[in-house]
């Protein structure tokens, strides 16, 4: 199999078997295409864009239909992985304002919020918040947002990358629930690393609580004398916190500065999304590792739809998708395989993988052979001193120990890389399943089940 991109033969690869899929994973090995990315009106600046311009951003990608910043330190100055060490060192800012803010507001909030994802809100109390999933009828999941319970009638909904603010207008089409729909002018950056709550309570500590703020837990707090809310989460699994700016588009430039200033002496730095640490802590990206024609048993989520009707679903009432999930659900229990392909994690040879994967890279059968699966976010763990993945695989119907789903531990397969990253160019590197996520969170476990 060729590693190199070829204009004259690529193909898409049709031997991984995606027919349950009615628009499949574009897996055609189309390299790292040279493109200039063009700025235009049709798609919308974030109220910190310019900021993140100031701050040194040479890349960027379209995500929530806003221009999303993926790079600040250049590859000759270190790249990604100069990044890297920053959060794992020190603390970042990253401009996240493409996590649109969705408010559900009214007094069938509660009842709403509830009927649309698949856990149990009434469990969610005011100023917490929760990792949550939308599945549409079929159980496909529709977006991954982290849901924020700012009262007892308003919710936020900070989105991943699909536009679920249209989809949630459509669900209450009918006036049912008496609940307001609509995007807000809250844009979030997140703070991550160590140093994060020392520059937290910098900030607020005169305000909040820092030292006893929980995991998912909500504060109001000013920041450059502007109002946010403050989440103790974030997309990395360093220890961090989401700030939410009220009126982002008036005040991006207050908020901002404040929380460089107050950074200087943590040796703070503004940097990209670290994916390569949101994958260590097996962390999903919908669209990459994940979108709405996977449900939530092949891709790690299960205990989000609990197969056991335990704990925090056993009185949980309809929600979209229900029906579907329960099949799924009756189906694994009794050994059976409602869908093809199971997302896994893989420890893989191969030199260091320290940039994004222009492609979805192909797997084979450690026998060889043509590729059975693909992988969707591979990166170099530089603790471990190898290249890590998540990526999906057919499934062969292993439970784990609370009886969900999950790649056999062990199998070994065959990657195919780039010839940049491959020891032997043409020649596919060994691969083995292993168990996400590959380092623990700093963070309280983002899989908790909100108890009753």
């Amino acid at each position: 199999m060729p590693n190199e991109f070829n204009y004259s033969k690529s193909k898409h690869e049709t031997s991984v078997d995606q027919s349950d899929r009615h628009v499949p994973y574009n897996l055609r090995q189309s390299g790292p295409t040279k493109v200039e990315l063009l700025i235009s009106t049709r798609i919308r600046k974030s109220p910190y864009w310019h900021l993140s311009m100031k701050s040194g951003c040479w890349r960027a990608e379209v995500y929530n239909r806003i221009y999303h910043p993926r790079g600040y330190i250049k590859p000759k100055k270190g790249g990604a992985m100069a990044e890297y060490k920053s959060i794992k060192n020190d603390v970042t800012m990253w401009n996240v304002a493409v996590e649109r803010q969705i408010r559900v507001k009214g007094p069938d909030a509660e009842k709403f919020v509830d009927y649309v994802i698949t856990r149990d809100a009434t469990k969610i109390s005011p100023m917490r918040a929760r990792y949550v999933i939308l599945c549409n009828y079929k159980g496909g999941i529709l977006n991954d947002p982290i849901l924020l319970r700012i009262s007892k009638d308003e919710f936020w909904f900070s989105l991943s990358d699909s536009d679920i603010g249209f989809y949630l207008q459509g669900v209450n089409s009918n006036r049912k629930y008496k609940v307001e729909i609509d995007e807000i002018d809250a844009c979030p950056v997140q703070i991550q690393g160590p140093k994060s709550k020392a520059l937290m309570k910098d900030l607020i500590g005169k305000q909040v609580d820092v030292d006893n703020m929980p995991f998912y837990g909500l504060a109001k707090a000013k920041i450059g004398g502007r109002d946010c809310v403050i989440s103790q989460s974030g997309f990395s699994g360093e220890a961090g916190y989401e700030i939410y700016l009220k009126n982002a588009t008036l005040y991006a430039d207050d908020m901002w500065n404040a929380v460089l200033k107050a950074g200087k002496k943590y040796n703070l730095k503004v940097i990209a999304p670290a994916h390569h640490r949101r994958v260590q802590a097996g962390i999903l990206s919908w669209g990459q590792d994940m979108d709405n024609e996977h449900n939530p048993f092949q891709c790690n989520l299960g205990y989000q739809v609990s197969l056991s009707g335990k704990g925090e679903w056993k009185k949980k009432g309809n929600y979209v998708g229900k029906a579907a999930l329960e099949k799924m659900g009756a189906q694994l229990k009794a050994g059976k395989k409602p869908y093809k392909l199971q997302l896994v994690g893989f420890e893989l040879g191969g030199k260091p993988i320290t940039e994004y994967a222009p492609d979805f890279w192909l797997v084979s059968k450690a026998s060889g052979g043509k590729p059975v699966g693909f992988l969707t976010s591979p990166w170099y763990h530089p603790e471990k001193e190898k290249n890590i993945a998540m990526g999906f695989v057919p499934y062969d119907g292993t439970l784990n120990k609370n009886g969900f789903p999950e790649g056999k531990i062990g199998t070994k397969f065959k990657v195919h890389l780039p010839a940049k990253y491959s020891n032997k160019a043409g020649k596919p590197v060994d691969a083995v399943v292993v168990n996400i996520p590959f380092t623990e969170s700093h963070n309280a476990n983002t899989r908790e089940i909100i108890k009753d």
